[in-house]
């Protein structure tokens, strides 16, 4: 996970083919507490005491996102956190997912 925690996202332009099924496989053995969901998105769930709990830890992932100018789905109720990430111009998976996804791993 180191590895992902001192990169930073890159741009992504479109245009390349999303990480194939093996490179998935590679990259989420550093990644801990997350799923790689139809080798399409990267998914966590997270609970939460209560829903203030919930809302400032997804204030904190959105402060992340916005440090590295990539953007998670982000769905939140009373004491629990879903987040689901993945590069919305090649509709999968790209570097740039696990590095936020380690970002924001590093929150806790």
């Amino acid at each position: 996970m180191k590895d992902f925690i001192d990169r930073n996202c890159v741009p992504c332009k479109g245009g390349i083919p999303p990480l194939n099924e093996e490179e998935v496989t590679k990259r989420m053995e550093q990644l801990e507490r997350w799923k790689a969901v139809n080798n399409h998105h990267l998914q966590r769930s997270l609970k939460f005491k209560d829903f203030q709990s919930a809302l400032d830890f997804v204030n904190q992932v959105g402060q992340v996102a916005e440090q590295e100018n990539h953007h998670p789905e982000i769905c939140f109720t009373w004491g629990k956190v879903v987040i689901r990430i993945w590069t919305h111009k090649i509709d999968g998976l790209h570097d740039n997912d696990f590095i936020l996804a380690a970002k924001i791993n590093n929150l806790f």
